[in-house]
């Protein structure tokens, strides 16, 4: 038996997903497909294809080659079973919760600190059709397990970094809570990045990527992504045929092109993201500075756990002295490099 390698993420980002055989020659990145529908000489084979009998394409809101290289590589990145390549980070969220809760008890418990299209999806859509939402400090377990006993809940939600202030929760310590409750343990990724922790590997059973952040990395993509386990991807597959989020052609070659200078774009952007929190921390006008290198983050020990050495993501959140909304407007009018808009982990420095 040959000896398995262990393949670093770098090596997984250029070539996972790329140089499938489509004929005697072989494209060294994976191509564009366009067609919509896929025909066979044989009716029989496309009959077991559409009834996925077997692997094969036979209409792109199904399977596509383009989509499905994206999610061979977002698979590999984040060590799940399979993915789905979604329209938006916020589709890939809707699939992923609501595969969560398919065969569970329709109640979510949700991080307190979340962003803010997520609650309203939380609030206005699934509460309203009768998903009973809760929300817990996920820092505190024991709140967490105190909240569970009282919720039951079917599906437990976090980020891995919370919009805006950047806490840190224990995943392999809610993953262990959620396996004796029976719930599924869905995290959004997004401001992480598989370079810093793979959820799935502590024992979450869903991770969702808004990839137009970091993983397309260049602001010409709007995108998501869903990794699962292997109980949940027929779920997920399902749902999509039926509800149909999928990412389009362009789109989906767009991000693995981008995929394949993430780790060495995330790699730099958190040192740079390092440099300027403690600048920041030792300037007179600013109040107080966020960021999870700081000795004083109150997640310090999850974050030491669980992040590699030295990569602490790339976003920065401080507060500006004795600043109104009209101070802080003219000190982001004044900035000269830094972007003011509304998205975060392209190649320039944004703000909002």
């Amino acid at each position: 038996m040959e000896e398995e390698i262990a393949v670093k993420i770098n090596t997984k980002a250029v070539h996972a997903g790329d140089r499938k055989k489509p004929g005697p020659a072989v494209p060294t990145t994976t191509p564009i497909y366009t067609a919509t529908t896929f025909a066979y000489e044989k009716m029989e084979e496309l009959d077991r294809i559409f009834g996925r009998e077997v692997p094969g394409y036979s209409y792109s809101r199904y399977d596509s080659p383009t989509s499905s290289a994206l999610e061979e590589v977002s698979t590999a990145l984040e060590s799940g079973y399979g993915s789905l390549a979604c329209a938006s980070g916020m589709s890939a969220l809707h699939i992923g919760v609501l595969a969560a809760l398919t065969d569970r008890r329709k109640s979510i418990l949700a991080a307190d600190a979340l962003y803010g299209a997520t609650v309203s999806l939380l609030m206005n859509v699934l509460e309203p059709m009768g998903v009973a939402v809760h929300f817990v400090d996920v820092c505190d377990l024991a709140a967490v397990r105190k909240a569970v006993a009282e919720h039951k809940p079917g599906c437990i939600l976090m980020e891995t970094i919370s919009n805006p202030l950047l806490r840190v929760g224990s995943i392999a310590g809610l993953a262990e809570i959620a396996k004796a409750a029976g719930a599924a343990l869905v995290v959004d990724n997004t401001f992480a990045s598989p370079l810093l922790v793979r959820p799935i590997e502590l024992g979450a059973h869903i991770v969702v990527h808004s990839v137009t952040k970091y993983l397309a990395g260049h602001g010409d993509v709007l995108g998501g992504v869903v990794v699962s386990d292997q109980a949940h991807l027929d779920t997920i597959r399902s749902l999509s045929r039926i509800l149909g989020p999928v990412l389009g052609p362009f789109e989906s070659y767009l991000t693995m092109r981008g995929i394949k200078t993430f780790p060495l774009r995330m790699e730099r952007q958190c040192g740079n993201a390092c440099r300027v929190a403690s600048w920041l921390a030792g300037h007179p006008g600013v109040e107080r500075v966020y960021f999870p290198a700081d000795a004083a983050h109150p997640d310090a020990a999850t974050i030491r756990q669980q992040f590699p050495p030295g990569l602490y993501g790339a976003i920065v959140s401080f507060e500006l002295k004795g600043a109104a909304q009209a101070d802080v407007f003219r000190f982001m009018d004044a900035l000269k490099m830094v972007v003011r808009a509304t998205s975060l982990g392209d190649v320039h420095t944004m703000m909002l």
